[in-house]
């Protein structure tokens, strides 16, 4: 069963870091990337952040969430980051959470639920269901409706922009 925590009284401090993310996923969306972006905030820091990069990068590895982990553990000199909440804009798939609880993250804070691919609560509940030996905290829907609406605004430009394209072509 998700185990998704209530908003309650950090919601302001949510709502703050979760601005951080989304102006990494309107940077990354200015690349050409799908407009997902992370901040890793240890003692009210950030410690690591990312849009997500795979086109730029030709890593398809290179999401937000792991971006923002790789830049943490390299700042902090350590692979585990424990007592860390990690803010992304939108539900982290299968690959992001195994590194999400092999980094031993506290807390994961998303905006956008996945319906397609998403593995916090919308098609698998991986950190919650208390099968592996780490688990989060997890607080969902944080600022939703303007994650949302940059990840469909984006996918609604870029079907335009190739239907032109298409149509340009005949």
């Amino acid at each position: 069963m998700q185990k998704t925590t209530p908003r309650n009284n950090s919601s302001k401090n949510d709502e703050k870091w979760m601005g951080r993310a989304l102006a990494m996923a309107l940077e990354a969306s200015r690349r050409g990337e799908v407009p997902v972006g992370a901040v890793l905030v240890m003692d009210d820091m950030i410690i690591g952040e990312g849009g997500n990069s795979p086109i730029g990068l030709h890593d398809p590895t290179a999401h937000a969430e792991i971006i923002a982990i790789r830049n943490a553990a390299a700042a902090l000199k350590n692979y585990r980051l424990p007592l860390t909440t990690l803010y992304v804009t939108l539900e982290p798939c299968i690959m992001c959470m195994g590194a999400i609880l092999h980094a031993r993250i506290d807390r994961l804070v998303y905006g956008a639920s996945d319906p397609k691919s998403g593995a916090v609560s919308s098609v698998y509940t991986i950190g919650s269901d208390e099968l592996l030996n780490h688990y989060l905290k997890i607080t969902g829907n944080i600022l939703e409706q303007t994650c949302s609406s940059l990840l469909k605004d984006f996918f609604r430009d870029r079907r335009k922009f190739q239907k032109n394209r298409a149509n340009d072509l005949i």
